[in-house]
Formats: C-alpha cells, structure tokens, sequence
C-alpha cells in the first residue's frame, strides 16, 4: 500500500529543505506591490506563513517596518532562517499552521498576514483561509502570491502549479477589499476583511 504524504505537511516539505532545496525569490516588483498594497508597517504584528529561509519575513520587518513571526512546518528552513539573521529581527517559529492551535502563535491577531508561493499546497483551502480570517485583525490585509494555472506553457514540466479558477474563488470569496496584480505566471492578492 502507497501512502500519500500530503503537500502541506512537513513530511513533504522537510525532506526538500533538508536536501538544499531553494525557491523562487522575492523580486523588485513583487517589493514594489507590496508597498502600494501594504503600506508602513509602524511596528504591527504580521505572519509569515511559509517562510522558508525567511527572506519575505525580512523584508517586512526591516524595510516595511512590521513586527514579523516567520512560521514553516519545516525544522530546516526555519533552522536556515535563524541563520541568516545578524541582529534584531523577525522571530521564528517550527509551526504547521494547517493543524497547530492558533494560540501557540504570540500574538491573538496579525494586522498583515502573508503567504507566499503556500496557498497552491494547501489541501483544504477553504479552512486555511478560514483559518486565516480567524487571526486577521479588523482592517488588516491577507497578501497571497501564488501561481495561476494555465499560464506556462503545456511542455513545461512545472505547468500544473497552478491554482485553478475555482481555487481563485475560494480564495478570494466573502473579503470586503479583493486586489490583484499579475507577475508573469504568479497573481498577487490583498484581500481585507
């Protein structure tokens, strides 16, 4: 009998940091979005979710100005993470956010909540998001970059990372604010409740 390891696991993502495994990177654009969309941080709470070797949770807190917890189900990105730090900065923590109790988080509530290249593994989506509704505060923004289906070409061997429309949906369904920009094969989301 085969048993299936799901995607959002850090049985399937443990052994992929563990090898040396590296990922998209943040670029200038995606930066630049995230400034209009974001705006200032002024020492606010926000949630990584995902972050890997912590370059986003960096990004918020030293140039955007929030007060950052990086969380990944994986012992070795977070581990990675820590080691990129060379002074005060985002905290961490070894964390699956699909199954662990929300109140091991520090904060009750985050003001930004950001997930990055995360949303396409999650095997319940409508709970994650749920999820996440249940930890945003009043006004904050759910920023979500992932990748859309249908945009790389049928011969790439990566062409079906894509979220489908119907994952779109449930993405995107019942928040007050729902903006989007398009970086080649990614869509960025700021949604607000």
């Amino acid at each position: 009998m085969t048993t299936i390891t799901s995607t959002a696991s850090a049985a399937y993502w443990e052994p992929l940091w563990a090898q040396g495994r590296q990922y998209r990177q943040v670029h200038d654009t995606e930066r630049r979005l995230m400034g209009e969309h974001l705006g200032p941080g002024r020492a606010r709470p926000a949630l990584d979710i995902g972050s890997g070797a912590g370059a986003l949770a960096r990004y918020l807190h030293h140039d955007l100005g929030y007060r950052t917890m990086g969380v990944d189900c994986s012992p070795t990105a977070v581990a990675l993470a820590t080691t990129h730090d060379t002074g005060p900065g985002p905290t961490w923590q070894c964390l699956d956010i699909t199954t662990a109790d929300l109140s091991a988080l520090p904060e009750p509530a985050y003001a930004l909540i950001t997930c990055r290249l995360v949303y396409r593994w999650m095997d319940d989506k409508a709970d994650f998001v749920n999820r996440i509704r249940r930890l945003l505060t009043p006004g904050g923004v759910f920023w979500v970059v992932t990748e859309i289906a249908g945009r790389r070409a049928d011969t790439d061997p990566l062409q079906h990372l894509g979220i489908t429309r119907a994952e779109a949906e449930t993405l995107t369904a019942g928040w007050s604010v729902v903006r989007t920009a398009d970086l080649d094969v990614l869509r960025c989301y700021a949604l607000r409740p």
